[in-house]
Formats: structure tokens, sequence, C-alpha cells
């Protein structure tokens, strides 16, 4: 069996996807708020499982397959996918593959470039460059992995850029599901370093089949973005827009590629209202 969190709430299920270097209790926010309304189920990525090993993936198309027969693993009928960065292309891949298991699909700030990007990346991967080109690879593989304290480590994390539009109560939750204490009363990182950089190393190249399957999804599509964000290009949202004109595409201010753990009420405003005009 997948691992999984089942963070409860009534309604229809909802299946959320977290992103690379995030376990899902990083989205603890934004997810109980989801709870109102639906029963939300949060799949461990395949870095979270235990003993799994990075090598054991050359793209991220395995990713899918695990979300697939998660959903065989607990059928609850056709659902809502929500998915950020890595999440959102994992359930994206899975709407296209299967469409019939979803109701809507909603990506946060999806890792999801257009051709010219896409081709780039594709020759960088052919040349075995991607461990040394990206920028993200060096800056995960140093990443610190064991932290004295708890209060260390928040103080820490207060000071990252990448954090800074979190609130302090946000900034904890997201602490907590990035770590987990020791017995040796020390704190570490969940998400293993290697996995992190791995996942950088094998996105984005194969992304054409997006692209080529995006104008066959007929179900409803909503993508939010921050207007800050490095990931998902305005240019990108056009691109979309022409493949599949009736997405909609909210965009969050003051917000970067972490919007759902930055304003995790104007997100969860933002999927609730097209929730419920479309279900």
């Amino acid at each position: 069996m997948i691992p999984c969190i089942d963070f409860g709430g009534d309604g229809p299920a909802l299946h959320f996807l977290h992103a690379n270097g995030y376990p899902p209790e990083c989205y603890r926010p934004l997810i109980t708020r989801l709870t109102e309304r639906y029963h939300v189920f949060s799949m461990r990525q395949r870095p979270l499982w235990p003993d799994s090993k990075p090598e054991e993936i050359a793209d991220w198309h395995p990713l899918t397959d695990d979300f697939l027969q998660f959903l065989d693993e607990h059928p609850t009928g056709a659902s809502i996918a929500i998915g950020h960065s890595l999440g959102g292309i994992v359930a994206l891949r899975a709407a296209l593959r299967q469409p019939e298991r979803f109701r809507a699909l909603v990506l946060i700030d999806p890792v999801l470039f257009p051709p010219p990007m896409v081709a780039f990346i594709r020759l960088i991967q052919v040349l075995g460059l991607s461990y040394r080109l990206n920028p993200y690879i060096p800056e995960a593989l140093r990443r610190r992995r064991i932290f004295e304290n708890r209060a260390s480590l928040t103080e820490g994390y207060r000071r990252k850029s990448v954090f800074r539009n979190l609130s302090n109560p946000n900034l904890e939750d997201c602490v907590d599901g990035l770590t987990r204490p020791r017995p040796d009363g020390k704190y570490e990182l969940l998400y293993s370093p290697e996995w992190e950089a791995h996942i950088y190393a094998t996105g984005i190249w194969h992304d054409m089949d997006l692209w080529r399957a995006l104008p066959n999804l007929n179900i409803p599509f909503l993508i939010i973005r921050g207007a800050e964000t490095e990931t998902f290009w305005n240019s990108t949202a056009r691109r979309v827009l022409q493949k599949v004109p009736a997405t909609r595409v909210v965009t969050i201010p003051q917000a970067t590629h972490l919007v759902p753990l930055e304003w995790p009420d104007e997100v969860n405003r933002a999927i609730q209202e097209f929730l419920q005009e479309n279900l």
C-alpha cells in the first residue's frame, strides 16, 4: 500500500499531491480549510517512501503511475485532484491518461514550461549535464539535514528568503512538515536532499506529451499561480489557454511559487469558488 495521510473531512473525495521537498503536512493550513467541504487524502510521493531510491526513476512518469495505483487502493469514485508544483504535473498527467477518474483538476503553480524550454531541458538531459547546469540541484544537495533544536530550526528558516511571505504560524506548520524529531533531541529533514535533487534532474524533459494531450482535457480545470513565481510563467498560462480555452487561471498577488503555503486563505477561496461553480 502506498503511504498517505487521511486528513478527514466531510464531502467528496479530494486528493492533494505535494511538491518536491515539501511533505503533505507542510500544507496543513490550506488542507484544514479544504476539509470543511471535502474529504482530503494526501499520498506521500515516492521520495517519502521507506527505503525508496532516487535511481528507481528516470523521469516523472512513474510518479503518476504511483498516483493511479493509489487511487486503485483507495476507490473513492471520481474525485478532485489538486497538486502543487511537481504534484500538479503528477495530477495533470493522471487526468490526461484516465480522465474518467476525476471530477475536477486544480494545479497550483505547476512545473509546466513552454515547449522551447522543454527542448532545452531535454538537450541538457541527453548530454548528461543536469547535475551541472540546474541551479536547484547543488542548492538541494547543500541543504542542512540535522538541526540542534526546534528553536534554532525555526529561526534559521525564518531567515530564508524563500519563506519571506509565510506568516509565523504558517512557517511553524511548514517546519513541522519538513522535519521530524530524533531520539537524541535533534531534528532531521524528512525529505532526502538526494531525492529532491534527483527530482529536479529528471523533470520537464518529457513534458511535450503534456502539451500534445492538453487539448483533450475536458474536465473543470483551474490553475492558481503566484504573481511573483519563477515557475509558471504568464506566457505558459497564455499557451495553456490556447490549448484549453475553458481553463480558469487565478493569479495571487504578492505570492511566489510557494503560494499555497504563503496565502492558504486566498488559495482556498479560489479553489472553493471554482469547485462550487463547476461541480
